[in-house]
């Protein structure tokens, strides 16, 4: 692998002195205020299909964004030139959109008392970036050693979607008129797998993965592969549950797309618009009072920490919900001032969301519901949330006699989000990490499940 395909084309300075060239640029063109960003990433990810390269992919990418402002009336231009001519021809056009564009109250930077004053020191301290030196035969051996794995657990596992290893450096540059200028690099690493597990037509499959921005803190890839062999396993012999209304325990990996449903209904765009069943909710009880979910940006490698949200507005630290009370909502300037409220410094979305465990295993929580369905998959999109409907395919397991009885599937989970939200009856103790959120199973008191 050759020097420049592992490591940045750019220094910090160097970008910063285009972002700087930039905003020059357009003061001397008559923009009112200005904010760009410049950002630049490379990657490879090496794929193995039953123990062969499938395939091996390099990434290099950069580009530039500009926000031109004239008074209140806003343009955007976006290049992946760095070239002087580029650069103020991604300006003048900017420009051109802002002088055309009708004028928008809410248009405009963040207030500049927002805006993150911290040192590069700080920044470092959140250690967001961790190169991994890997060569496609290094990679290609992990991939191979996670997928054989999966094989060593059973002869019913008969395929293979295929074994990956991904590897993602990336930085930036934001920068505005109010004299803010920061940056710095991240990187993501992933290994994952999907295997085939039965016989004929009775075939289930199963995968899991690892994603880390330490390489050194993912998970085993012969773990890995093992533990995605016995999802598939444990899923043969599938069959529809009743037609029914019973609790319901979502696996911690699901827990974190219900927090994500209410990332979604609490952002700012979602309430401006009154397209969120959550308006009005702030200081109102959104859950049960066993809920806390904390959001904290300033966590050392965690994937959602930043010092600053995409409009260099400071983060900071917040208890979202406590006792199943709404704190907050996840707002950028914009959507702020068309709230009449102030940014929460969530421009570009949530960092870190974290749900507090509770005390009991997956184990246990299946003993207290006794009668009931464990989700394990989930599928579509079926989530309204203007009225909070809910209602998704899903697989899992059978709860019976607080036992698990077998694997389901073909079902469909209906309910609405506000009702479930505030019917979760017990969380457990097995938190996951996906992404920007880490959420244990949890347990909604009542659904309907549909099936035979």
């Amino acid at each position: 692998m050759s020097k420049k395909q592992d490591s940045f084309s750019y220094s910090q300075s160097a970008l910063r002195d285009i972002a700087q060239e930039i905003l020059a640029y357009a003061k001397a063109s008559g923009a009112s205020a200005c904010e760009t960003d410049i950002s630049e990433g490379f990657g490879r990810s090496v794929s193995v299909r039953r123990g062969k390269l499938e395939t091996i992919e390099y990434n290099r990418d950069k580009g530039i964004g500009v926000t031109i402002y004239v008074g209140q009336q806003r343009g955007h231009a976006s290049s992946s030139d760095f070239s002087r001519t580029a650069l103020r021809a991604a300006v003048d056009a900017a420009l051109s959109i802002a002088r055309f564009t009708a004028p928008d109250s809410a248009a405009g930077l963040p207030d500049i008392e927002r805006l993150w004053h911290g040192k590069d020191k700080e920044v470092r301290k959140l250690d967001l970036h961790h190169a991994w030196k890997l060569s496609p035969e290094e990679a290609t051996e992990i991939a191979q050693r996670c997928e054989a794995a999966a094989f060593d657990v059973s002869p019913l596992v008969k395929n293979s979607d295929g074994a990956s290893v991904y590897v993602q450096e990336s930085q930036f540059v934001s920068a505005n008129s109010l004299g803010f200028c920061a940056g710095f690099a991240t990187s993501r690493h992933s290994v994952s797998v999907g295997v085939i597990a039965g016989e004929g037509d009775a075939m289930q499959t199963g995968d899991w993965y690892s994603s880390s921005r330490d390489p050194r803190e993912l998970a085993d890839p012969a773990r890995i592969g093992d533990y995605a062999a016995r999802r598939a396993l444990a899923r043969l012999g599938s069959r529809r549950a009743p037609t029914c209304e019973v609790p319901v325990i979502f696996e911690a990996p699901q827990a974190c797309g219900l927090i994500g449903n209410l990332v979604h209904a609490a952002s700012g765009g979602s309430l401006y618009r009154k397209a969120s069943f959550l308006l009005d909710a702030l200081g109102q009880p959104v859950f049960s009072n066993n809920v806390h979910i904390d959001e904290l940006p300033h966590l050392p490698k965690a994937m959602g920490s930043t010092p600053f949200d995409d409009e260099g507005v400071a983060t900071r630290s917040r208890e979202l919900v406590a006792g199943g009370i709404l704190q907050g909502y996840f707002l950028g300037s914009y959507s702020a001032r068309k709230l009449g409220m102030q940014s929460t410094g969530n421009a570009g979305g949530c960092h870190n969301l974290i749900l507090r465990p509770g005390d009991k295993s997956l184990v246990e929580l299946a003993r207290e519901v006794g009668r009931g369905l464990l989700v394990t998959d989930l599928l579509g999109q079926g989530v309204n949330y203007v009225t909070g409907d809910y209602s998704r395919g899903a697989s899992g397991y059978w709860i019976e006699h607080g036992e698990i009885s077998h694997p389901v599937q073909e079902i469909t989970i209906a309910g609405n989000l506000r009702e479930m939200f505030r019917n979760i009856v017990a969380i457990g103790n097995d938190t996951i990490i996906r992404g920007g959120k880490q959420c244990p199973s949890l347990v909604i008191g009542k659904m309907t499940i549909a099936g035979e």
